[in-house]
């Protein structure tokens, strides 16, 4: 099985799910970052092609007016849902966590309403915020610094009481401490869920938006309660990073979703095809939706087979 790559140009942190309506529906991050697009399709290579509708724009002023990061599509108790990070106008790395709500069945129409902030107990710098479900809880994952730590960002997870509310007690998953994942920045984000094979896997992005983006990796055994940390077993190195022979440099920021035959589980995933960027990576459009077929090992465990090109 394969598609067309790059599959849509100039979006990062791709985010793709397929509904029981038989669509897939796509959000991402815009070069701009000053807008939420939404675009579906019967298929997976049909996204590339496929209307990109705005649902939201940027405020003018105050909150969500800077900064619109990764946004993630939900379907949670009858609605949807869009979670995404922003900036204030007056102080744009003020980043926050948001939610969007849509009744409609379809997301493309109806309308979206603001829900404001998540708020979490610390208030600082978070991002990225993921949502899923398992053994009938709903849990929020996302990445958020540490007023006593050094670092930029860990991977923080908390149980739901609501689709825009979390419980306490917030617990920490994984923190950037390897070395690969503190090149430039030190840095845990963009988290991703899987759930297959009696485990709940994690992937996550580590170090600078550049060619050293890399994904990692966590796990848990499925009857294993996920609120506690000791449950979680991490890779030592990246399972999925820049491979200069196949032109994939800097990896990352993934979702996950189901081929078109309802079995094969696909990596959605952002890259750019060079190495050499000028000035602040975050400046550089080109981080490219890409999608593979992800494989699995005779232990059930993920293989990102790093070595081989899209």
């Amino acid at each position: 099985m394969a598609y067309d790559n790059p599959l849509i140009t100039q979006r990062a942190d791709p985010w793709v799910v397929r509904h029981t309506d038989g669509y897939y529906y796509f959000v991402a991050t815009v070069p701009e970052y000053d807008r939420i697009e939404l675009r579906r399709s019967r298929t997976v290579q049909g996204l590339a092609s496929a209307r990109a509708g705005v649902i939201w724009r940027k405020h003018a002023s105050g909150q969500m007016g800077a900064h619109i990061w990764a946004p993630e599509l939900h379907w949670i108790d009858g609605a949807w849902y869009i979670y995404f990070a922003a900036g204030e106008v007056e102080r744009p790395w003020h980043i926050r966590m948001y939610a969007l709500r849509n009744t409609s069945a379809v997301p493309t129409e109806g309308n979206w309403e603001e829900l404001g902030r998540i708020t979490t107990p610390h208030d600082t710098f978070s991002l990225d915020a993921t949502s899923f479900s398992h053994k009938g809880k709903r849990y929020l994952l996302w990445a958020q610094s540490d007023p006593e730590s050094n670092y930029n960002s860990a991977l923080l997870l908390a149980e739901m009481e609501s689709p825009t509310r979390i419980k306490e007690p917030v617990v920490t998953l994984t923190k950037p401490e390897l070395d690969w994942e503190t090149v430039g920045y030190k840095v845990n984000e963009g988290a991703a869920v899987l759930q297959k094979n009696d485990r709940v896997f994690v992937t996550y992005s580590a170090s600078a938006t550049d060619h050293n983006y890399a994904v990692g990796l966590l796990w848990a055994d499925a009857d294993a309660d996920l609120m506690d940390p000791d449950a979680w077993h991490k890779s030592p190195q990246p399972v999925f990073h820049t491979n200069p022979e196949v032109k994939r440099f800097g990896p990352g920021h993934n979702s996950f979703t189901v081929a078109e035959d309802g079995v094969t589980d696909l990596m959605v995933y952002h890259a750019r095809d060079y190495r050499e960027i000028e000035g602040d990576p975050l400046n550089d459009p080109n981080r490219h939706t890409r999608v593979r077929v992800l494989h699995w090992d005779k232990n059930g465990m993920p293989d990102f087979r790093q070595a081989e090109g899209d």
